[in-house]
């Protein structure tokens, strides 16, 4: 049972795609799926030299198992915001877990960053457990902010800090 994290590859574009058409996924997400293939090719192509993203595949047994990303990466005031998924084959692993808590790692070792935050819908409870076990703690609710499924969701936003990181 083999985890990591590892650059994120033009070769892993199919299985993004698979992911970002997957509604269930996408929900989390707060975004409309299917992304045409066009489209993902250019946003990873404008990521090559993008400061403000950083995306990384999850690999479990040398196999494509999701993707995290810090996004909106603010070198200046040192914050960011984290994202994940998972597919659903390997659910189940605690592959979020550790796929956060690398990249967290990476955010605040690397980058220097101050702070890493996160928007999570407040139903998506499995998600808020998986956050808080690594030290989130949330800082306020959006209400109605997103649409998804029919309806507004309300959602918290979660952040946690170096300093906290560091106890950990």
């Amino acid at each position: 049972m083999s985890f990591k994290l590892r650059a994120l590859e033009k070769s892993d574009l199919t299985s993004i795609h698979q992911l970002f058409n997957d509604p269930f996924n996408m929900q989390f997400w707060f975004e409309e799926p299917y992304l045409p293939m066009e489209k993902l090719e250019d946003r990873f192509n404008h990521s090559l030299n993008d400061n403000s993203i950083r995306s990384f595949a999850v690999s479990y047994n040398e196999n494509f198992a999701g993707i995290v990303e810090l996004i909106d990466i603010d070198l200046r005031h040192r914050h960011a915001e984290i994202q994940i998924i998972i597919d659903s084959e390997f659910r189940g692993l605690k592959l979020a877990q550790k796929a956060f808590a690398e990249c967290l790692k990476y955010a605040f070792e690397t980058l220097n960053l101050h702070k890493v935050y996160l928007y999570v819908d407040v139903d998506n409870a499995p998600a808020v457990k998986v956050y808080q076990k690594l030290g989130f703690k949330t800082e306020g609710t959006l209400k109605e902010q997103y649409f998804a499924n029919g309806s507004y969701h309300d959602c918290a936003i979660m952040s946690v800090f170096k300093k906290d990181y560091k106890k950990r």
